[in-house]
């Protein structure tokens, strides 16, 4: 049984959904398409060409986030910079406050017991987040 509006050679009858031009080339010789052995070679070619596509996309990525995290590092030494130097600036403007009430060897001792207390407070803070992060690494199994 055959549908009237589908013209098809009669020399070829593969499936249906193939154009009315495709037929067997001639090193196929006379078969019923495209081999088995020509669609696996034609799928590893088609994943060797995803592959390096996608390596080429990784690497461009990369590329970017690289340029971009040498900005931010840039950026963030300077934002450093200038904080450590308003920090330098309150520190001395609080001894210097202090001089009329306590004295200046007292008022540096005060100034610098808090730095130091501060300094302190900041340490056990870094202590716990680097425990935090060697507990995530961790064996579990034990």
């Amino acid at each position: 049984m055959r549908d009237e509006g589908i013209e098809r050679s009669e020399e070829f009858s593969g499936p249906l959904d193939l154009p009315d031009e495709y037929g067997p080339s001639e090193e196929e010789g006379t078969g019923n398409g495209p081999s088995l052995t020509d669609d696996i070679f034609a799928l590893i070619d088609d994943g060797k060409t995803y592959a390096e596509a996608e390596v080429a996309f990784q690497k461009s990525r990369a590329g970017y986030a690289a340029n971009r995290a040498a900005g931010a590092v840039a950026f963030g030494l300077g934002a450093f910079g200038v904080f450590h130097l308003a920090l330098i600036a309150a520190t001395v403007g609080v001894v210097i406050a202090l001089v009329p009430l306590v004295g200046p060897w007292i008022a540096t001792g005060i100034v610098t017991l808090f730095l130091v207390i501060a300094g302190f407070v900041l340490l056990r803070l870094l202590k716990g987040r680097i425990e935090d992060i060697r507990s995530a690494f961790e064996d579990s199994g034990e």
